[in-house]
């Protein structure tokens, strides 16, 4: 199939959604795992307009933080955030029509495992992203989901999600879960929606960022 260079790159979430949900002062025992707002603005409209395609990712490094998406100590995901390009009506059809429909996307817990290798072991429900667009959102899981030292909080994107900050420092980057030589197959299907689905993220995209975060609440300490 021919490309347009409207094409693509990627990265997004899940839940029930509550949009303006915010998080300003979280307590002690409340982290937000990766990073939804601040400097992190997606792409489009203006060119290149650019999206999460196909697959299922996560921030690898932003500048000197090797571990942006880690989770840090046993708990519980209760919701996620992520923030929204606002594609134009064409930049959407186009999207629509080449990456299999209406933007969406599911939080991923992964557990890492060698070689790049990564086990889904959670995922929240899918969510239809294209009311948000313009947004930042926070989506509370319908279920909270157990999470351990050391997972990965991942974003799942069937189709497409505007949720890729491009022009960023050649050190920050992301990994998706395709296979040696088909990091530029935007066209084929990689977004892992089955738990217990074991890939490797063996693609490695640089000076992109994925708009999206998680909050999840520590286990309690024992006395």
């Amino acid at each position: 199939m021919k490309r347009s260079n409207k094409s693509v790159l990627a990265v997004a979430g899940v839940a029930l959604a509550m949009p303006g949900l915010a998080f300003a002062v979280l307590p002690p025992a409340v982290t937000e795992v990766g990073d939804a707002g601040g400097d992190v603005k997606p792409a489009c409209p203006a060119p290149p307009c650019k999206a999460i395609p196909r697959t299922t990712g996560y921030q690898v490094k932003v500048g000197e933080d090797r571990a942006v998406h880690v989770v840090k100590a046993d708990g519980r995901v209760v919701a996620w955030t992520i923030q929204l390009s606002k594609p134009g009506p064409k930049q959407t059809a186009f999207f629509n029509e080449n990456l299999g429909g209406e933007a969406q996307a599911q939080l991923t817990i992964l557990r890492p495992g060698n070689k790049l290798y990564a086990r889904v072991v959670a995922q929240g429900e899918s969510v239809k992203l294209t009311k948000y667009f313009g947004q930042k959102v926070t989506f509370t899981l319908k279920k909270s989901i157990p999470v351990k030292k050391g997972n990965i909080i991942g974003i799942t994107v069937p189709t497409w999600a505007p949720a890729l900050a491009l022009e960023q420092p050649g050190t920050t980057s992301w990994r998706a879960s395709r296979g040696k030589g088909q990091c530029n197959d935007f066209d084929s299907q990689s977004a892992q929606t089955q738990t217990n689905n074991i890939t490797r993220f063996y693609c490695l995209y640089r000076t992109a960022r994925l708009a999206y975060s998680a909050t999840v609440v520590a286990d309690p300490k024992p006395k």
